[in-house]
C-alpha cells in the first residue's frame, strides 16, 4: 500500500481509528519500556534506547497504519512522512532502517528486546509487496533466532518468537492484499459507474438526434409547403400547419420517452411517418413487400426502425431524389435495404450514421452504406439477428400505424 492508496482514510475520524489501533498493539512493547526504565542503564544507553525505540515506533505506525497524526497531533511529522513514504522504494528503506535499529537495540541491551522483531515483521508485511514481504519476514525470523542464540535466550522463548513473527507477518501480508483488492474493486466500481453514465449520455444523444432530426426535418418541409400555399391556397396551408402541430406534439412525446429511456420505435409508426414525409416532398416511396411481418424480437425491430427513420430523413433532406425503395428480408437475420436515386453521399458520415452503427453493434448487427438499387444515389443496408424460437404471426399494413391484418 502506498500513502496515496484509496484504502487510507484521511479524515480526522480515520486517523483517530488508525492511531487507536496502533496504540493498542504498542501495548506489547511494555516489557521493553519496563527494561529501559528499570534496568539501571547509564544516560548514553538510555538516550540510545529511547531514540531507537521512537524510530521503531514511528516506522511501525507509519507503515502499518498509514500515519501518526491524531486530531492534529504530530501533524507536521505526518506530513513529512507522507511525502517521504509515498513510493515503494521509500517504504523498503523504512523497513530496512527499522530492522537495522531493532538489531542495534537488541545487541545494545539484552534478549528482552527480541520482541522488536515481531514489529519489524508486521511492518514488512504491511509495507512491502508479495513476495518481497515474505522474504523479509523470513529474514526477521532468522535475525531473531540468530540474535537470541547469540544472547543466550531460552529455546522455548525462541520458538515462540519465531512462531509469533511468522504468524503476525503472514497476517499482515493477507491484510495488505485484502486492502489492495478492496481498492481495486472500488476503482473498478467507479470505472463502471463512469462508463454507465457515459453510455447513458450516448444513448440519449442518439435518441434525441434521431427523434428531433426526423421531426424537425418534417416540420421544416411542411412549413415551406405552407408558405408556398399562402395566400392563394389557405385551406391547403392550414392542412400543413395542422400536420406541423401533430408532428410537434409527437416529437415532444418522443423526446420525453427518449430522456426516460422508454423510446422504442416500431415498424408501423416509422412506415407511416415515411409515407407522410415522402408525400410531403414528392418522393415516390416503394415498400417491398407491401405488407411487413411483425418482428418477433422487439429489440431487433427497434434498431431496424431507427435505420428506416434515419435513411428516410436523409433522403428527404439531402438527396434530391424522386424515388426511394425500402426492402425488408426476413429469416434468422433480418435485413433492411433502403436506396434512392438522388445525389448520393457527398461527405463523411454524420452523427446519424455513427449513432446507427453504435445501435447495431450493441444488437449484434451491422450497417453498410453504398449506392442505391437504381445504380446511383444513396443505399443503406442494415442487418440484425432475430431471437430464435419465435414466429411472425401478424402483418403490418403500411401506412396505418399499428394496423395489422
Amino acid at each position: 500500500m502506498r500513502w496515496s492508496d484509496a484504502t487510507r482514510q484521511d479524515s480526522t475520524r480515520g486517523r483517530a481509528i488508525r492511531m487507536s489501533w496502533s496504540l493498542l498493539w504498542l501495548f506489547f512493547l511494555t516489557p521493553v519500556v519496563h527494561d529501559l526504565a528499570t534496568g539501571g542503564y547509564g544516560p548514553v544507553r538510555l538516550t540510545v534506547g529511547a531514540v531507537g525505540l521512537l524510530v521503531v515506533v514511528v516506522c511501525y505506525v507509519a507503515l502499518v497504519f498509514g500515519g501518526v497524526g491524531w486530531f492534529g497531533l504530530f501533524g507536521r511529522v505526518e506530513a513529512a512522512l507522507r511525502r517521504a513514504l509515498d513510493t515503494e522504494r521509500a517504504q523498503s528503506v523504512a523497513c530496512l532502517l527499522m530492522w537495522a535499529v531493532a538489531v542495534g537495540l537488541i545487541l545494545t541491551f539484552d534478549d528482552a528486546w527480541l520482541g522488536l522483531m515481531v514489529y519489524v515483521a508486521v511492518s514488512v508485511g504491511a509495507g512491502l509487496r508479495f513476495p518481497r514481504s515474505m522474504w523479509g519476514i523470513l529474514g526477521c525470523v532468522a535475525s531473531g533466532l540468530g540474535l537470541g542464540v547469540l544472547l543466550g535466550a531460552a529455546g522455548d522463548d525462541l520458538l515462540v518468537l519465531a512462531f509469533v513473527t511468522v504468524l503476525t507477518g503472514g497476517v499482515m501480508i493477507g491484510v495488505r492484499r485484502l486492502l489492495e483488492t478492496l481498492a481495486e474493486l472500488r476503482e473498478a466500481r467507479e470505472i463502471v459507474a463512469r462508463l454507465s453514465a457515459s453510455e447513458e449520455r450516448l444513448r440519449m444523444a442518439r435518441d434525441l438526434h434521431d427523434v428531433l432530426g426526423h421531426s424537425l426535418s418534417l416540420i421544416t418541409l411542411k412549413s415551406e409547403l405552407a408558405g408556398r400555399f399562402l395566400p392563394e391556397h389557405v385551406e391547403r396551408a392550414a392542412e400543413q400547419v395542422a400536420d406541423i402541430e401533430r408532428v410537434g406534439r409527437q416529437a415532444l412525446v418522443d423526446v420525453r420517452e427518449a430522456v426516460s429511456g422508454y423510446r422504442r420505435p416500431t415498424f408501423a409508426v416509422e412506415l407511416a411517418g415515411a409515407r407522410i414525409a415522402a408525400r410531403a416532398v414528392g418522393i415516390e416511396l416503394t415498400l417491398v413487400p407491401e405488407q411487413w411481418p411483425q418482428c418477433p424480437d422487439p429489440e431487433a425491430e427497434a434498431v431496424l426502425a431507427w435505420a428506416l427513420r434515419e435513411a428516410v430523413t436523409n433522403t428527404m433532406r439531402h438527396s434530391g431524389a424522386r424515388r426511394c425503395t425500402v426492402r425488408l428480408d426476413t429469416g434468422p437475420v433480418w435485413r433492411l435495404d433502403i436506396g434512392d436515386d438522388g445525389r448520393g453521399a457527398t461527405g463523411g458520415e454524420g452523427n446519424g450514421l455513427t449513432g446507427l452503427r453504435e445501435r447495431f453493434a450493441l444488437a449484434g448487427g451491422s450497417i453498410e452504406v453504398g449506392r442505391g438499387e437504381y445504380g446511383r444515389g444513396f443505399g443503406l443496408t442494415a442487418s440484425v439477428p432475430v431471437l430464435p424460437g419465435k414466429t411472425a404471426e401478424r402483418r403490418i399494413a403500411p401506412g396505418a400505424p399499428g394496423a395489422t391484418r
